[in-house]
């Protein structure tokens, strides 16, 4: 009788343990609605910096979902897109199928770090073999191509800059030690897997192990963490309206916005932000402190 009751208190242990843990990742608060210029909660000052119209805000940023329904808008497009051959990496941890692959700045010097962060650990065969497409290229290898392997112009991740195809020199991505290092670790550098395995039926498109996406933190970090791809993600983000997180030492607020044409923006004063539009009819403000 007392070993039952001893193994009971240890699930029962065990269980608040992993509740804790949990906690630290997604937080879901309660806030007070915001009808002033300025407004303190929880230690952020709040202001308006948003002056840009709201329907364009709605189109640019790092969160947006592009696809066969939401295809991207020309301001959607980065405007930080260079030729990867040409941004210093004097270590060089991935081979370049085409050494006119180009990204944009940010998400190749993500990708520098974490291909970097991969070969301390022995994995070091990476080969980047796509990046940015403009209109004119994704065309002609839809028409190419066809519908089972690629997006009309407009409707594919690699007409924004965020996306790139990494592969393996070893073997196939899903069997490569790459392909598995990538699925474990990307997010720590912003990068989700976009088409994995088991989400299918959500995304529309094939299981794809060498497409990343660049969203940047904490998102890809939530996603990881909660097993979420994009579109679920951001209808998490609607539906919760507010969530803070604490990720490495550093809180995020992420707070999301209805995009209507009275809808005001608030940012904090302190710490840093970004804002991004989800390409359908919301406004996402990551704050970071």
């Amino acid at each position: 009788m007392k070993k039952k009751w001893f193994f009971a208190l240890g699930i029962l242990l065990l269980c608040c343990i992993i509740a804790a843990a949990t906690a630290v990742w997604i937080q879901h608060r309660e806030w007070l609605s915001i009808d002033t210029e300025n407004t303190q909660q929880d230690g952020w000052n709040y202001t308006v910096p948003v002056t840009k119209n709201i329907e364009s805000l709605v189109h640019q940023g790092n969160l947006l979902l592009i696809n066969n329904q939401y295809p991207i808008h020309p301001e959607g497009v980065k405007n930080d897109i260079a030729v990867v051959a040409k941004q210093t990496d004097p270590e060089q941890h991935y081979g370049l199928l085409d050494r006119k692959i180009m990204l944009s700045r940010q998400a190749t010097e993500q990708f520098q770090k974490m291909t970097a962060a991969a070969a301390k650990e022995g994995v070091h065969s990476f080969l980047l073999s796509s990046g940015y497409r403009n209109w004119d290229k994704q065309d002609e290898l839809y028409r190419e191509k066809g519908a089972d392997y690629a997006l009309p112009a407009g409707h594919s991740e690699h007409n924004f800059g965020l996306s790139l195809d990494i592969g393996s020199t070893l073997t196939t991505m899903n069997e490569a030690p790459e392909g598995k290092w990538l699925e474990q670790n990307a997010w720590k550098y912003g990068f989700i897997l976009r088409y994995p395995k088991d989400k299918v039926d959500i995304t529309g498109i094939q299981y794809e192990p060498w497409h990343f996406r660049y969203v940047g933190l904490p998102h890809s970090a939530i996603m990881y963490k909660q097993n979420m791809v994009l579109e679920q993600y951001l209808d998490f983000l609607k539906e919760q309206q507010e969530i803070a997180v604490e990720l490495d030492g550093h809180e995020y607020h992420i707070r999301y916005y209805h995009a209507a044409p009275n809808t005001t923006i608030y940012a904090p004063l302190q710490g840093s932000y970004e804002i991004s539009g989800d390409n359908r009819e919301g406004i996402i403000v990551t704050a970071k402190k």
